[in-house]
């Protein structure tokens, strides 16, 4: 399955670069996801700091194929391998 904005919640986000907002939408980090667990995303930030955010508190944009998608935390609640089980 090739990474679109539409299927983008179903694949394995790490190594994707991302910028992380709160719900207001103001910028609160970016740089390369490294880790994911079932409620937090590890970023690895342009500065080489390590940050963790958590998915139910933060919307996320990742850069996929030149094409920014933003999608909201909710969506990408859980582990990677139980996301692709609601397909």
């Amino acid at each position: 399955m090739k990474l679109r904005k539409n299927n983008i919640i179903y694949h394995e986000l790490l190594g994707l670069n991302v910028e992380c907002y709160d719900k207001k939408f103001n910028s609160i980090g970016k740089g390369m996801v490294i880790d994911e667990t079932k409620e937090t995303l590890k970023i690895l930030t342009e500065e080489g700091k390590i940050k963790s955010y958590l998915k139910r508190c933060c919307n996320f944009s990742f850069l996929v194929n030149g094409e920014r998608i933003i999608i909201k935390g909710e969506d990408i609640l859980g582990r990677p391998e139980d996301r692709i089980k609601r397909i």
